[in-house]
């Protein structure tokens, strides 16, 4: 059996949803199409979900295509949820991304796609509801050519757009007699070309077409069960009785019961059956498949089981990409508090539970202030949490505002230095850093200027270590995701013993000198250095009435939006521009009032810049604090 893992990517109400019922109907898989407003869909499981009519959590089910058994994976399409669909791509195959042919590319599709190509992940563009009224199949593909991608491949057209009768008219047999269809098929699978599809999930229209191409023009995974056992695990769920099921995609080798991993031992393992997708018990999940794999009750999203596979890159050939962030972190974040002064305790392990399934959220606890604050990625999501904590939890939260993360980016170069025994140094460490910036997206670096083989191992190890912890608070309270930091100077005190042999602290160095001296001396350099506070932006489209515009100008002005650009077609306007992330959800409240209903307004994270006007936004340390030396040499003695 050959296996395709394959993602169906959308922004919201794109059709995706709809789009993964007509496949496995067509497959035979269910007997009935569900609906997204009945909440009758297989995918959208959650009683949460069904209400809501949107997706909030990755599901998986799996149909037979010819010989292949595809496994498909239905992703939020809601950009509150963008970490579902970033825990899914580096396990996938191959994508089908969504675009509406009446909306067009949404700022959430062009997201999407610049995760895609920079993975290199082979996909197909179907640009559905070609039979909704408004639909403009050739204005829609115009726009992925120059929003998406030029190297989009319509595979034919649409006849009747705007009706019931719309249907795909499909260029393939005449690319078939032209040869170009196995080349096509093989710039498709190495990620260079993307095919586009036009047709209904509605009404079923270009749905054989899709379908047909999907088992052409995606690779499939490497069949079998040999070489060493490599997967990842990109979904958890708790069970009835709270125990934790990971999903995994297995790249290498297999994984059986009874195996025992890090995070646990295998006591039970499901496949998904391609006629009806179902879980099916087995004893072992081999390379190319999904498992659902019971028993592992330390895992966590994005574990790898086994040593990592290939060399990366969504090459299609079933080998594992990088794991990396392929989509900003949540630019939000809120406090949250129990209603019940007896809620704490279950909230917070409500919290920890649900901070197991989405890593993201951030969960922080502020002991001196009692605070327990969240990492989000949009007032919709805060929603989600507090109806989940009421309703699976029993655990009435209220929210405090909604405030953006920043971060700290470093000005200058600063150098600091404690020796051992001078001044009121009183770690037996001697450590001197410099501290530059870096460009933005390279991490912190953490290089050497001591003669190698002068320091410990485990030494240098606490140093470094130290380095990356303490950059999570800068000058302002907020992260520094990228510096330059340099280890200029070490010393230690060897390991000495008394007269009679045994060993004593107080007169032989440790890893944990290290790691209570790093935090002062790089906080004395990064002072010096001096940092910059940067809020996040997010990029806007606002689409409204022409005749709005002189009203709708002035408005965007008092939420610190900048129009960047204007494009008047008829009887409306598209404005493009930035617009602090802190203000997106409060102007999205507005754009009903002063557009007459008829304004929408998409927005995605674009980039940090630097705070302008006001006050510098601070954030409190949840640590003893480094530079207040008088204060963190008595918490860390005390804490000794």
């Amino acid at each position: 059996m050959r296996y395709l893992n394959l993602g169906i990517l959308a922004h919201v109400d794109a059709g995706k949803t709809s789009l993964t019922e007509r496949l496995l109907h067509a497959a035979g898989v269910i007997d009935e199409i569900g609906s997204v407003d009945r909440g009758t869909t297989r995918t959208d499981s959650l009683e949460l979900e069904r209400r809501r009519g949107i997706t909030i959590k990755a599901a998986v089910t799996a149909f037979p295509l010819g010989g292949t058994s595809v496994n498909l994976v239905d992703t939020p399409g809601h950009p509150d949820f963008i970490a579902e669909v970033e825990r899914t791509l580096g396990v996938l195959d191959g994508v089908v991304l969504v675009v509406s042919a009446v909306e067009g590319v949404q700022a959430q599709t062009r997201v999407l796609m610049r995760a895609i190509r920079r993975l290199g992940l082979p996909t197909v563009l179907f640009v559905n509801k070609v039979d909704r009224a408004g639909a403009d199949p050739a204005r829609v593909l115009a726009e992925v050519e120059a929003k998406l991608t030029p190297a989009a491949f319509p595979l034919g057209g649409v006849a009747d757009a705007g009706t019931r009768a719309a249907r795909f008219v499909s260029d393939v047999p005449e690319l078939r007699r032209l040869k170009l269809w196995r080349k096509l098929a093989e710039d498709s699978r190495r990620g260079t070309v993307y095919p586009v599809y036009f047709g209904s999930a509605i009404t079923g229209a270009g749905i054989p077409e899709l379908m047909a191409g999907l088992g052409y023009l995606l690779p499939r995974s490497t069949e079998g069960g040999t070489g060493k056992a490599s997967g990842r695990v990109f979904k958890v769920e708790r069970g009835a009785s709270g125990e934790r099921i990971a999903y995994v995609r297995m790249f290498t080798g297999a994984l059986k019961t009874r195996d025992r991993l890090p995070s646990g031992r295998v006591t039970g393992i499901s496949v998904l059956s391609a006629e009806d997708g179902a879980p099916v018990p087995t004893d072992v999940v081999s390379a190319g498949q999904i498992g659902v794999v019971r028993g592992l009750d330390k895992v966590r999203i994005g574990d790898r089981l086994g040593a990592r596979s290939g060399n990366g890159g969504g090459n299609g050939n079933g080998s594992e990409k990088a794991a990396e962030a392929y989509f900003a972190p949540p630019t939000l974040e809120t406090v949250v508090a129990a209603r019940a002064e007896n809620g704490r305790g279950p909230m917070f392990a409500a919290l920890t539970q649900l901070a197991e399934q989405d890593p993201l959220i951030g969960l922080r606890y502020d002991k001196a202030r009692s605070e327990t604050s969240l990492s989000l990625y949009g007032e919709v999501q805060k929603e989600v949490i507090q109806t989940t904590l009421a309703e699976e939890y029993g655990v009435a939260v209220d929210f405090h505002e909604t405030t953006p993360i920043c971060v700290e980016r470093v000005l200058g170069v600063g150098e600091g230095l404690d020796v051992i025994k001078l001044g009121d140094n009183p770690f037996l460490a001697t450590v001197g850093l410099r501290i530059g910036p870096a460009p933005i997206g390279s991490g912190v670096t953490f290089g050497l200027e001591i003669e190698l083989g002068s320091l410990i191992p485990a030494f240098l190890t606490a140093i470094e270590e130290t380095v990356h912890t303490t950059l999570g608070s800068g000058l302002h309270g907020w992260q520094i995701p990228d510096a330059a930091v340099t280890l200029t100077r070490s010393g230690y005190w060897p390991r000495q013993s008394h007269s009679h042999g045994t060993f004593s602290k107080a007169m032989s160095s440790t890893a944990g000198d290290f790691r209570m001296l790093t935090p002062l001396v790089l906080m004395e350099a990064l002072a010096k250095a001096g940092t910059e506070v940067c809020e996040p932006m997010h990029r806007f489209r606002l689409e409204a009435p022409s005749a709005l515009l002189g009203t709708v100008l002035p408005v965007l002005a008092t939420f610190r939006a900048v129009p960047g650009s204007t494009a008047v077609t008829g009887e409306t306007a598209v404005l493009e521009g930035l617009v602090p992330a802190a203000r997106v959800h409060a102007l999205g409240q507005r754009i009903p009032g002063f557009t007459s209903g008829e304004g929408v307004l998409e927005s995605a994270f674009d980039h940090f810049a630097p705070v302008s006007g006001g006050e510098v936004p601070e954030r409190a340390r949840w640590d003893a604090n480094p530079l207040d030396r008088k204060e963190y040499l008595m918490r860390v003695q005390r804490g000794l």
